[in-house]
């Protein structure tokens, strides 16, 4: 009984003790989410745009963050670096519907999706070769300063970079939500998404909406690099941020941009909560998977996610 009473009662105890403490905890996780929904969002894109699961995305934010720092290095200027990792990203995107995906055109998704794992294994390789493969830091102007936000009388210590990440972040995600659904590319992209055959009969081209959705990702892969790589370094470990994105798309569903959002949100939160509440009474390290254990009970209840479409079929 009493250690059902320390597991379940005395971190809610905590919590209404210290409030502000709580606070700091929320919005650490809320910040950590919407950098997590900004990952997310890079396999929404492709997703619904080839019903592929691009394996490969975690790698272009690695990708993307090596070619700016690379380009730092041999002393090209932030902007200007930032500019032409853009252009690099574009060009990718460009050469991966050329060679990989045009080729495949109405192939059966797992085809694709292993072509997307043959990505993978190319750009780590490619990336290497042309920056090498030790830590870099990467620098591009965000001071990481504490700061004291007031809140009922007293203050909250949060990070000025994470503050600004998540700001850019939370643009990039809106920017991302308006473009699906108020512009004509992103009516094409769902219509795509829905039939490849039918749309193009309709005068979409679908080679046009592939190298937009995969620049698009790429661009998206370039901020999500730029923040988390500023944050830990930029390493070959920075792929797998890609594996925390996996959870976020379970719970929000992997065609939906708002579920990428909601799930990101709940990700983050929940981890931060689960790690400083719960984390003592367990010796540690739930933030490391309590991500993929609310993922499998969603998978058990709901496996479409909160925001997914529900799959029938007639047998």
């Amino acid at each position: 009984m009493e250690i059902l009473n320390a597991f379940f009662v005395s971190p809610f105890v905590d919590m209404a003790e210290y409030p502000v403490f709580f606070a700091e905890v929320v919005a650490n996780g809320f910040l950590t989410g919407i950098m997590y929904s900004l990952v997310a969002l890079g396999f929404v894109l492709i997703f619904k745009a080839s019903e592929t699961f691009n394996f490969a995305q975690g790698v272009m934010v690695l990708f993307a963050a090596l070619t700016l720092v690379g380009l730092q290095e041999r002393g090209v200027p932030t902007w200007l670096a930032i500019g032409i990792t853009v252009g690099v990203m574009v060009l990718l995107a460009m050469a991966i519907e050329k060679v990989m995906l045009r080729p495949l055109v109405n192939q059966d998704p797992f085809i694709l999706f292993m072509a997307t794992i043959g990505l993978t294994f190319f750009l780590e390789g490619f990336g290497e070769t042309l920056w090498g493969s030790n830590v870099k830091r990467l620098d591009v102007g965000i001071p990481e300063r504490p700061l004291e936000v007031p809140l009922g009388g007293d203050f909250m210590l949060l990070n000025e970079f994470d503050l600004w990440a998540a700001g850019i972040g939370a643009v990039m995600v809106l920017g991302l939500a308006l473009f699906f659904h108020r512009t004509t590319i992103g009516r094409a992209l769902r219509a795509v998404a829905d039939d490849h055959q039918a749309a193009m009969a309709v005068g979409i081209s679908l080679r046009t909406i592939w190298v937009v959705v995969w620049s698009v990702s790429g661009v998206v892969a370039l901020v999500a690099g730029i923040m988390w790589g500023a944050k830990s370094g930029v390493q070959f470990s920075l792929s797998l941020i890609a594996l925390k994105a996996l959870p976020v798309l379970i719970l929000g569903g992997l065609t939906s941009v708002p579920g990428a959002i909601v799930g990101g949100l709940i990700i983050g939160i929940g981890e931060k909560i689960g790690e400083v509440y719960w984390g003592p009474l367990v010796g540690g390290a739930i933030e490391n998977w309590f991500a993929y254990v609310l993922a499998l009970i969603f998978l058990l209840f709901r496996p479409q996610g909160l925001f997914g479409e529900r799959i029938i079929e007639r047998v």
